[in-house]
């Protein structure tokens, strides 16, 4: 099963789809939202799917693919956690996972435009394995723990503006990870029971070559480590978004331009879907 929005912008339809069959959702939930997670959205999803309770939604096929999430509290972010990646950027790997947060107006579906203003000169790709939290999490004793705590995982571009980021940021990223659109999610997410995060391959590419090729195995903290170690100073709400990290093959390593007018961009990881996304310079 996987659960998706569909429609357009601001209007987006809750969807489950299984079986090469796409159900209405709005009988059970308003949105994939906060509330969806609090009150146990998935296992309502399922019960319903088995009773034959949900409608098909015709024409879904042809819709518009929103982010699977609807307008998260918090978009938390883990940097440099793949230890390749923080080689080509010149660092060493971390002893304890870099955070950053993107605002949740970043958020956009996998295949909506990547829109820049005109001074967004080193704008960059990162593919990333997201998580979503399906329950309230502050504290949790162990890495083991963690992982029941995680709804689903979605597919996650964190795109990244680096001369806001490293050259204007006053010591933060954060300012060159806001730019609106900046975090494209989808197409679709996964119930955590579907999905083993130790071990999937990820994958981008621009205007068709290869730019990234590696699995989660090479994270640095895994997902369990991660939700374990940012818990004990972050209080996480249903619905929660967290990127893991990207792994090596950006442009930030200085082997491949930056992204620039008209270029395309390709993400993909293993059971979770591929996002198509072109660039284009806007004002």
């Amino acid at each position: 099963m996987e659960l998706l929005r569909l429609g357009p912008i601001g209007q987006e339809i809750p969807v489950a789809h299984m079986n090469d069959t796409y159900y209405d959702l709005r009988p059970l939930t308003g949105d994939i939202d906060t509330r969806f997670f609090a009150e146990g959205g998935f296992e309502k999803v399922e019960a319903a799917l088995d009773a034959g309770g949900l409608s098909v939604l015709e024409g879904a096929e042809d819709m518009r693919i929103g982010a699977p999430v609807a307008r998260p509290s918090a978009v938390v972010c883990v940097g440099m956690n793949y230890a390749a990646h923080a080689e080509e950027a010149g660092a060493e790997p971390p002893t304890a996972p870099v955070v950053f947060l993107k605002m949740p107006s970043t958020i956009v579906g996998p295949h909506d435009p990547i829109e820049l203003p005109p001074d967004a000169t080193k704008t960059d790709w990162e593919v990333e394995l997201g998580l979503v939290i399906g329950r309230p999490t502050f504290r949790v004793a162990s890495p083991d723990e963690a992982l029941t705590h995680v709804a689903g995982y979605v597919l996650a571009n964190d795109l990244s503006e680096r001369r806001l980021q490293i050259e204007e940021s006053g010591g933060q990223w954060s300012k060159g990870k806001n730019l609106p659109g900046f975090t494209p999610l989808g197409p679709c997410l996964k119930p955590a029971a579907e999905v083993d995060p130790s071990s999937l391959g990820i994958r981008s590419w621009v205007n068709g070559e290869v730019r990234q090729e590696s699995t989660t195995s090479d994270l640095i903290f895994s997902v369990g480590e991660i939700i374990h170690q940012l818990s004990q100073a972050m209080a996480f709400e249903p619905g929660d978004v967290i990127l893991t990290g990207t792994p090596q093959g950006v442009a930030m390593s200085g082997r491949f331009p930056y992204l620039a007018d008209g270029d395309v961009v390709e993400i993909e990881i293993d059971g979770l879907g591929r996002h198509r996304q072109v660039v284009a310079v806007t004002g």
